[in-house]
């Protein structure tokens, strides 16, 4: 019985600390898991707080990144545009230094193609309007019947025209710019000079000055494209210019030709001003002679009213004024008898009571 009662003891304690094993083991998971929250929520704040300023740097760092690439793609695109523009200005000198040397060194006739192109850019910006101030290869039939036709006519006040003439061979300037041997260089400056000359007395043959009648300036203006073309004839043949003007003929170049467009042009400007105070002086003599008419007529309706007025008032005397006024005989016939249609107005009968 012993035996029995402690084997029945033996067996409820391994029962019991089975069961305080399984508890115990369950508290130690609770535990454990409660720990295990606690030291992750801790971890976890104390990892924000540590990274947060980690995470803002990083951010700024983004940001800044974002911001300096996007200047960087907008300096690149400037850049680019920059560049374009650059190889397209590159282009264009290009392409002019080529037209030029073509000028110079190809035909007369693509000379002066080119040498009218330059004027006309010089035209197009010393303030002249094509059609109205200048013409451009405007066909004219001279005195004698030929039929010329100047590079381009300036129109001038007072109905006067001056020719500008631009065909000029620059051929010998080329060679003479560009030779290397002493005795090429000088051969080819004769040349060029010679060139000049022969170009004045052929163009003084043509009589330009006196094709628009003799109002007009005596003299042709003869235009060299290249200023140095210019300053080297000029400084190599003293009489050059001289002579020159002694055949109606005056030698300018870009600078000097400018200078004269720019002068023709203020002088226009004068002459629009001039024109128009006399317009402004003629409609304001115009409207002085309207106002004095006007205030004719209105003197003349002032005396009409007045007497309108001086009748008016005579009128109504003989109607109201008096002791025998017209309202009151009126007005006695009525009480007599007479018929009537229509009664008298009670304010003239007012008026005529009180006179």
């Amino acid at each position: 019985q012993l035996r029995a009662q402690l084997g029945a003891q033996d067996e409820q304690l391994r029962e019991m600390l089975h069961k305080m094993q399984l508890q115990f083991q369950h508290m130690a998971s609770s535990i454990l898991e409660d720990k295990s929250k606690q030291f992750t929520e801790h971890n976890k704040t104390q990892l924000d707080q540590l990274l947060q300023p980690l995470r803002d740097r990083l951010r700024d760092f983004e940001q800044t990144v974002q911001s300096t690439h996007k200047e960087s793609i907008e300096k690149q695109a400037g850049l680019f545009n920059e560049l374009r523009n650059i190889k397209e200005l590159n282009r264009q000198m290009s392409e002019e230094a080529r037209n030029l040397t073509r000028a110079l060194k190809g035909e007369t006739k693509t000379q002066g193609n080119w040498g009218e192109m330059v004027l006309q850019r010089i035209l197009e910006r010393s303030g002249l309007t094509l059609g109205q101030e200048y013409r451009l290869q405007e066909s004219v039939v001279s005195e004698e019947g030929r039929r010329l036709q100047p590079d381009v006519t300036i129109l001038l006040p007072e109905n006067k025209y001056l020719v500008v003439d631009s065909k000029v061979s620059l051929v010998d300037y080329e060679r003479f710019a560009n030779a290397d041997d002493p005795t090429e260089q000088a051969a080819a400056l004769k040349r060029h000079l010679q060139s000049i000359r022969n170009h004045v007395r052929d163009l003084s043959g043509k009589n330009y000055q006196q094709l628009y009648g003799p109002g007009s300036p005596d003299f042709v203006l003869l235009f060299v494209p290249i200023e140095p073309a210019f300053m080297v004839a000029v400084q190599n043949d003293a009489e050059l210019f001289s002579d020159a003007f002694d055949r109606n003929i005056v030698i300018v170049s870009t600078s000097t030709l400018l200078a004269t467009l720019r002068t023709i042009a203020s002088l226009w400007r004068q002459e629009n001003q001039n024109k128009n105070a006399q317009e402004i002086a003629r409609q304001a003599g115009g409207l002085y002679d309207k106002f004095t008419a006007f205030a004719e007529d209105l003197v003349k309706v002032g005396q009409q009213l007045d007497a309108t007025e001086k009748t008016y008032k005579t009128a109504m005397g003989k109607l109201i004024d008096g002791k025998d006024n017209l309202v009151r005989k009126a007005e006695r016939l009525r009480e007599l008898g007479a018929k009537n249609a229509r009664s008298m107005d009670p304010r003239l009968l007012e008026r005529a009571d009180e006179d």
